[in-house]
């Protein structure tokens, strides 16, 4: 139960308050009962101030002279109860004229909604250190309560919660993490270890501005969780089918991966058909593509690997270019003699050049006509030499013909004995195949049932293995989803003060528990006394049943032959009927002591509501409120 001293508890946790309000509590008040609208009034405004100051500093610690005042008093206090989050019934009527039950459950909801980290707040030891540590949690805090809004949407009053700082776009740069080494040897853990700690950056200096430090965590960690969720997708879809270990799949893919690549190599380094057969061509295509990359480098200093043939025509062409500058005149000459000498030699030249590619051209030409014709060549020779080889299987066959018609009847008796020791060998074979192929054929359905069963058998291993793991997943989940809740229930228990003793509410839970104990077996007693009871009086009312019809019937047998018992029978009648009377009586009696107990708790639960009281306040209060009204009306018709 809820008593005035459960406020004092408060006294650690908001010393001022709670000693200012215990200086105005009598020691003789033992309970909520006892407490006056005074008290109530006060014990909630300072409740509230403790909880929302906001709300707490504009009420008033005690109540005015003035009804009509006292009334806007307890509206404003019940208006604040609502708005801290109380759903009870509450007016001014609660603080006015109040009752136990709805005062002691408003001032529960009171003391439970008072903030705990001032308890550990007052355990701390105050220093410089410790108020920095509280001003900055603070103001992270409300910072964090307050939305962000863009820089054009910001007003003069977000300057204090949200800077004007610089904004920077999301810019990620490659980070340079230390990872697990526990495959590692000796010594190669000590070089990692060494490299790590003496040459290996910390991931804040990595990048090469400090704005994308973030950006670039943020990416590294969404790069490895996204690997993780894929090589486990992976690995649950096709990793479990192929029934190896992990170690192992792994390395059958990078296997595979390198055999791709060797091929994709490979089928890059051969040449085509048709770059070797105008292999001339393209490495002129290619030298004026390396010109065309280098700038302008020329085309002498470009090392090709062309044909034989653009090696011979290279090589004439460097000999006719030789003798034509050898017979170039040493003499002085004109600088438009030389211009014009060069144009046309330049123009000879590109005549020249044209007439080579036209060559070429036409040399390529034919060159694929030629391998054309060779193709087609060969492959009529392969055909003939198929269709020759037929023929001479058939000459064969009709030569051996003609050799055996001169002694047809003979050849013809020994064919027919050939023809018969055929069948029979046939025959035998078949048997022989027979007694061979039973056994062979039942091995083969055995171990066709046996294969087949151990598809199924690993079927089902491979649905409980896809089961459990998801079984392991979903206790994973849970297993993290506890840990925030230890972690919380942790957190909450560090925050809950300190200096309560436990000892106090152990001993009254136990003595509750006790009390509660007691209170079951005196009710178990007294339902056993009842069904005991209850069983008795069924026995005695079979009882008196029974008895009363045995007397009954050999009462009646007599009342017919004899008077005196014919009085009697009447007398036993009124007898039982009395009785029955008498039991419903009782009956009735119990039934109204039952209701008269209702009743009596009924009054004093009125009388805890101290309805009558209330009452006569409220008439007090009626009549002062109409004299004030009275006064106000005089001094208006005066005025």
């Amino acid at each position: 139960m809820f008593s005035w001293r459960s406020l004092y508890q408060l006294k650690p946790l908001f010393p001022t308050e709670a000693t200012v309000f215990q200086q105005k509590v009598n020691e003789e008040i033992d309970s909520v009962k006892q407490f006056n609208s005074e008290l109530i009034v006060e014990a909630v405004v300072r409740c509230i101030r403790v909880i929302n100051p906001g709300l707490g500093t504009a009420l008033p610690t005690s109540l005015p002279p003035g009804m009509s005042a006292r009334f806007r008093v307890g509206m404003s206090l019940a208006q604040a109860c609502q708005d801290i989050g109380y759903k009870g019934e509450i007016g001014y009527q609660t603080f006015l004229y109040s009752n136990e039950p709805e005062i002691r459950s408003l001032l529960m909801f009171l003391v439970e909604k008072l903030p705990r980290e001032s308890a550990e707040a007052s355990d701390q030891q105050t220093g410089k250190s410790v108020v920095l540590q509280r001003a900055i949690a603070a103001a992270i805090k409300a910072q964090l309560v307050v939305p962000w809004l863009p820089t054009n949407c910001r007003l003069p009053l977000h300057s204090e919660t949200q800077g004007l700082g610089e904004l920077h776009r999301f810019h990620a740069q490659p980070l340079s993490l230390p990872h697990c080494t526990k495959g590692l040897g000796k010594k190669h853990l000590k070089e990692v270890m060494d490299y790590q700690r003496d040459i290996l950056l910390p991931v804040t200096a990595q990048p090469s501005h400090h704005a994308s430090v973030v950006a670039s965590i943020m990416e590294q960690h969404t790069a490895e969780l996204s690997a993780a969720q894929e090589w486990d997708n992976e690995w649950n879809s096709q990793g479990l089918l192929s029934r190896l270990t992990p170690q192992e799949y792994r390395s059958r893919k990078l296997t595979r991966l390198r055999k791709r690549i060797e091929e994709q190599l490979r089928s890059a380094a051969l040449p085509s058909q048709d770059s070797s057969i105008s292999g001339s061509r393209s490495t002129f295509d290619l030298s004026e593509l390396l010109q065309a990359f280098r700038g302008s480098v020329p085309s002498d200093d470009v090392l090709t690997k062309g044909t034989h043939f653009t090696h011979t025509q290279k090589f004439t062409f460097a000999q006719e270019s030789a003798a034509v500058t050898s017979s170039i005149p040493t003499g002085h000459q004109s600088e438009g003699d030389i211009q014009l000498r060069q144009q046309e030699e330049l123009a000879s030249f590109q005549q020249q050049l044209q007439q080579l590619c036209s060559d070429v051209d036409q040399l390529t030409a034919n060159m694929k006509l030629l391998s054309v014709t060779n193709t087609q060549v060969l492959d009529e020779l392969k055909q003939r030499e198929l269709g020759n080889s037929e023929n001479e299987e058939k000459i064969q066959v009709k030569k051996k013909t003609i050799d055996l018609l001169p002694d047809a009847d003979n050849n013809l008796l020994k064919l027919q004995a050939l023809v018969e020791a055929s069948a029979n060998r046939v025959v035998n074979l078949a048997a022989q195949w027979e007694k061979h192929r039973a056994p062979l054929i039942e091995e083969h359905r055995r171990l066709k049932e046996i294969c087949s069963n151990q598809d199924l058998e690993s079927s089902r291993k491979l649905a409980e293995i896809k089961s459990l793991h998801e079984k392991i997943r979903v206790a994973t989940e849970e297993a993290k989803k506890k840990e925030e809740i230890h972690k919380q229930l942790v957190t909450e228990l560090d925050n809950l003060p300190q200096d309560v003793s436990r000892s106090a509410y152990t001993q009254r839970i136990l003595e509750i528990v006790s009390n509660i104990k007691k209170q079951k077996e005196e009710i178990t007693k007294i339902l056993t006394d009842t069904k005991e009871l209850q069983k008795e009086i069924n026995s005695l009312t079979g009882k008196l049943d029974r008895t009363f019809a045995v007397t009954d019937e050999l009462v009646f047998k007599d009342a017919k032959k004899d008077e005196s018992v014919r009085k009697s029978y009447k007398y036993l009648a009124a007898l039982h009927e009395n009785c029955n009377q008498l039991i419903q009586t009782i009956e009735d009696t119990g039934t109204i002591l039952r209701e008269i107990r209702d009743l009596e708790e009924q009054i004093e639960t009125e009388n805890g509501n101290k309805t009558v009281s209330n009452l006569e306040r409220i008439l007090d209060d009626y009549k002062a409120i109409r004299q004030e009204n009275a006064v106000l009306a005089a001094k208006v018709r005066e005025g």
